[in-house]
C-alpha cells in the first residue's frame, strides 16, 4: 500500500489503531512522548489487557510494518496520514475535558510535517474542536504545505476493540475537504469493500455522533437502573421486565441490564464533558437530563453497599468477598469502576475486604492498595460472610453455589450484575440478593434500604 500512517499517542485507542492499520497492510508508526511506553511496545508487551492485541503487536512487529518512536519529527517525515489519538481526560475539579494533549499533539505535528499531508483526529472532543484546529493549521499554510484535517471518532469497545478497529459498524468522517475523504476512503477500503457504511459530514457532526451514543447507552442502562430501584421497593423482575421492553424494536435488549452502574473511562467522562460543552454553548437546560443519568448510576453503588450492610448487620470486622474490579469484563480498565469503588466503601466502612479479578487486580491494587488482593476466585471467598458479584466475567456467570459454600462462613451473596439464578442459590441455602429484586424475606424498601 503507498500511504504511510503514523499514530500519535499509544494508549488503549492508539495501540489498538496502530496495530489494526498495520494489519490492514500499511506502513505504520507509533508516537509517543514517554519512552518507557515506546520500550514496551518496540518488545510487543502492552500495558493492558485486550484479548487478540499482543498477537497482532507482535506479528507486525516482526512484519516490519509496525514500528514506534519517541521522535514527532520522525513522524512528521514518515507520514502521509496522521491519526491523533491522544487522551482527553476530564479536567482536575471539573467536568470539562482536558484538551491540553490534543492541542499538544497538533501542534507539534504541524511544525514536524515536511510535506502535504492529512491529519485525523480519532480522540472524543468537544464539539467546535476540529474547528478550531483547522484555523491552527491553516496558518502553515505559507510553507507552501497542504495539511488537511478530518475527525474520524473511534467507536471501540474494551475487549473487543481489535474486532471494532478492523470490522467497524461504521465510519464517520467529518471534513470540508475532498481530498481527505479520498484518503481515508483509501485506508478504510477493506471494510467499506465489506459495504461497511461510510458516513461522509461535517466537524461538528462528526465530533458530536460520539458523545451522542455514549449518552445514549449512558441514559439506557440508567433507565433500567431506575426501574430497577421501583422493582427492588414494589416487587417484580428487572430482567423480566428487560427482556419483555427488549422484544419491541424500537427499544431493543440490550444495554437494558440493570446492575451496579456503568463505569470505564469513556461513559462518565463523556457525557459530563458533553454537559459542560453545552453550557459553554449557553444551552444549559439541554443536556440538563444527564445529570440525572450520572446520579443514577452512582446511585446503584450505594445501593450495594447498603445490600452487603444490610445482610451483614454492620460492616466492621465482617469478610467480604468482592469478585470483579474491572468495569467490565474481558477489561483490566478500573477507571471510574462501580466495582472497585463498591470494594473501597466496603473497606472504609470496616470489612476486610478480599478481591478477585481475572485481569483487574493489579491496576486496582494501584488505584487502592489497601485491600487483599487474591489471585484465585477460591481464595477471595474463602472465610467470606458475603460474596459480592460487581463484574459480569464468564468465571462468576458460571459460578454455582455447590462450588463455593463450602469455603464461606456464611452463604450470603449479593449479584450486582444480574447474571446468577436466584431460584438456584436460595435452593441450596443461601440468602441471596440482586439488584432490581424485592427480596422475598424483606418487607418493601426505599431506593437505599430505608423502609
Amino acid at each position: 500500500m503507498g500511504k504511510r500512517l503514523t499514530v500519535i499517542g499509544t494508549g488503549y485507542l492508539g495501540a489498538t489503531h496502530a496495530a489494526a492499520m498495520a494489519e490492514l497492510g500499511f506502513e505504520v508508526l507509533g508516537v509517543d512522548v514517554d519512552p518507557k511506553k515506546i520500550d514496551s511496545l518496540s518488545r510487543g508487551e502492552l500495558p493492558f489487557h485486550e484479548p487478540g492485541l499482543p498477537e497482532l503487536l507482535l506479528k507486525h512487529i516482526d512484519s516490519g510494518r509496525l514500528r514506534f518512536t519517541t521522535s514527532i519529527e520522525e513522524a512528521g517525515a514518515f507520514g502521509d496520514v496522521h491519526f491523533i489519538a491522544v487522551g482527553t481526560p476530564q479536567r482536575a475539579g471539573e467536568d470539562a475535558a482536558d484538551m491540553t494533549y490534543v492541542d499538544a499533539a497538533v501542534s507539534s505535528l504541524v511544525n514536524a510535517i515536511t510535506r502535504d499531508a492529512l491529519i485525523v483526529g480519532k480522540s472524543t472532543v468537544p464539539v467546535g474542536t476540529a474547528r478550531r484546529l483547522k484555523s491552527l493549521i491553516d496558518e502553515f499554510k505559507a510553507r507552501g504545505i497542504e495539511i488537511d484535517l478530518a475527525w474520524n471518532p473511534e467507536f471501540l469497545r474494551e475487549g473487543f476493540a481489535v474486532q471494532d478497529t478492523l470490522r467497524p459498524d461504521r465510519l464517520v468522517v467529518g471534513t470540508d475537504s475532498p481530498k481527505a475523504h479520498a484518503a481515508l476512503r483509501e485506508v478504510y477500503a477493506d471494510a467499506i469493500s465489506r459495504e461497511t457504511p461510510y458516513i461522509a459530514t461535517d466537524f461538528e457532526t462528526a465530533e458530536l455522533v460520539k458523545v451522542a451514543a455514549n449518552a445514549f447507552l449512558a441514559t439506557k442502562i440508567s433507565f433500567i437502573n431506575a426501574f430497577a430501584e421501583v422493582t427492588e421497593t414494589v416487587g417484580g423482575d428487572i430482567r423480566t421486565l428487560a427482556d419483555a421492553i427488549g422484544l419491541d424494536n424500537r427499544i431493543g435488549r440490550r444495554f437494558l441490564n440493570a446492575g451496579v452502574g456503568f463505569g470505564g473511562g469513556c461513559l462518565p467522562k463523556d457525557i459530563r464533558a458533553l454537559q459542560a460543552r453545552v453550557s459553554e454553548l449557553g444551552l444549559d437546560r439541554t443536556m440538563r437530563f444527564l445529570s440525572e443519568i450520572d446520579e443514577i448510576n452512582l446511585r446503584r453503588r450505594d445501593r450495594v453497599v447498603y445490600l452487603a450492610e444490610e445482610l451483614l448487620g454492620g460492616l466492621e470486622g465482617k469478610r467480604v468477598a468482592v469478585l470483579g474490579t474491572a468495569f467490565k469484563p474481558n477489561s483490566d480498565d478500573v477507571r471510574d469502576s462501580p466495582a472497585l469503588d463498591v470494594a473501597a466503601r466496603l473497606f472504609s466502612g470496616g470489612a476486610e475486604v478480599s478481591v478477585y479479578d481475572p485481569k483487574a487486580n493489579a491496576n486496582s491494587a494501584q488505584r487502592f492498595p489497601r485491600l487483599n488482593y487474591c489471585s484465585t476466585l477460591a481464595e477471595a471467598v474463602s472465610g467470606a460472610d458475603v460474596v459480592l458479584v460487581l463484574t459480569e466475567w464468564q468465571e462468576f456467570r458460571d459460578l454455582h453455589p455447590q462450588g463455593i459454600q463450602s469455603l464461606v462462613n456464611n452463604k450470603q451473596i449479593v449479584d450486582g450484575r444480574n447474571v446468577l439464578g436466584k431460584d438456584e442459590w436460595e435452593s441450596a441455602g443461601w440468602t441471596f440478593r440482586a439488584l432490581g429484586l424485592r427480596s422475598s424475606d424483606v418487607p418493601g424498601t426505599s431506593l437505599l434500604g430505608v423502609t
